[in-house]
């Protein structure tokens, strides 16, 4: 990842352009070897663990119902409200 980073930085990202970043879907998390893999690269890799079944409506609605919660109750949007 690392290699063609370099690669599409150097060769296709233009100056007004951020630089490229990598994307690793993994199956399972491992922040260890994450952590190790990834440490110290000057590149900015990302991972993530990809699920293999969509969750359903219900759970859908859930999660956007506690991000709207916690979205609510954020600091910045209370200090937003009380300006």
């Amino acid at each position: 990842m690392n290699l063609y980073l370099n690669y599409a930085r150097e060769h296709w990202t233009h100056p007004h352009e951020n630089p490229p970043v990598g994307l690793i879907l993994c199956s399972e998390k491992d922040a260890a070897v994450a952590h190790y893999a990834l440490g110290s690269l000057a590149n900015q890799v990302l991972t993530r663990e990809y699920q293999l079944n969509l969750p359903t409506k219900a759970d859908i609605a859930a999660r956007i119902g506690l991000a709207r919660r916690l979205l609510a109750n954020s600091p910045a949007r209370t200090k937003q409200a009380t300006d």
